[in-house]
């Protein structure tokens, strides 16, 4: 069994800068989704190529948004990308607007078969699906877990992937083991199981495992408050370190760490709740991953 501590997804060459596409939404107000992606992986000296999977004007939390689906426009749009002739490094899939946007992510998988797939599979957090999602665009989310090099669902997600009922964020191990197993079975190399914590600890766990991977849990500091977009922070910066040519285990600490010390700023800002995790002080962190 290899460890993860060992186990290095991305080898960076050089000066070389890697070139990811990030197939996310785009929101105007409230930072997540492609307003987290593109700086923090640029922090990590990567080439972000977006894929915008539809815009927004402010995130779903608000009781008011507008929502622009660009599923028609993906197409011509990846079209004009083989006309250029680019080469991409890794394929980083998020919130998606309609089931349809899968063949899209398929598509980006054929083409360039060598790069590295990271399916952050965005469908909801604290046991409900987000408005957003339809039945049907969660069974699509679900085909993009086979061969996803690495998958980062919370309990929510990982829920609706598998079909065994949420329970709750306070789970045991033989749950987290067997819902795991369950997404590993469906063709993931390797999960990031995130957001499991224990009724009275003021610690957060997430797992780690995969096939011919031991199983791991790497665990941060609990801070008594939750914040929209630190899902898409936290698969952003896991991403980040794995780019910079950090190991597994190192890639998934430093998620956690930095998630942490960007919430910890973001609660002296204004409209806190709601405005987004503010990780942009925090982002000399990530380009240090690079020293």
């Amino acid at each position: 069994m290899n460890n993860a501590r060992d186990l290095h997804l991305y080898h960076r060459d050089g000066a070389y800068i890697p070139r990811i596409a990030a197939v996310h939404d785009l929101c105007g107000y409230g930072k997540c989704s492609l307003g987290v992606a593109i700086p923090v992986l640029s922090a990590a000296g990567c080439d972000v190529c977006p894929v915008p999977t539809s815009l927004f004007s402010a995130h779903t939390r608000f009781p008011v948004f507008h929502m622009h689906d660009t599923t028609d426009m993906l197409s011509p749009y990846l079209d004009a990308w083989v006309s250029e002739g680019i080469e991409l490094d890794a394929i980083y899939s998020g919130f998606l607007g309609a089931a349809e946007q899968v063949g899209a992510i398929q598509r980006l998988y054929r083409e360039h078969p060598n790069a590295l797939r990271i399916v952050d599979p965005v469908m909801g957090d604290g046991g409900v699906q987000y408005p957003t999602y339809t039945d049907e665009l969660c069974a699509a989310m679900g085909d993009l877990v086979d061969g996803a090099d690495v998958l980062t669902p919370n309990l929510t997600e990982a829920s609706i992937l598998t079909g065994i009922p949420y329970e709750g964020q306070d789970v045991d191990e033989p749950y987290v083991r067997a819902i795991i197993d369950a997404l590993l079975a469906r063709g993931a190399k390797i999960v990031v199981l995130k957001g499991i914590v224990h009724e009275g600890e003021d610690i957060i766990r997430n797992y780690v495992a995969g096939h011919g991977l031991e199983f791991e849990e790497v665990s941060s500091e609990l801070l008594p408050f939750m914040l929209h977009g630190t899902g898409d922070l936290y698969a952003s910066s896991l991403l980040a370190a794995i780019m910079a040519d950090r190991s597994l285990h190192d890639s998934v600490e430093f998620a956690g760490s930095f998630v942490r010390d960007a919430m910890r700023i973001t609660c002296a800002q204004p409209d806190y709740e709601v405005r987004g995790v503010s990780f942009e002080s925090e982002l000399g962190k990530v380009t240090a991953l690079l020293d």
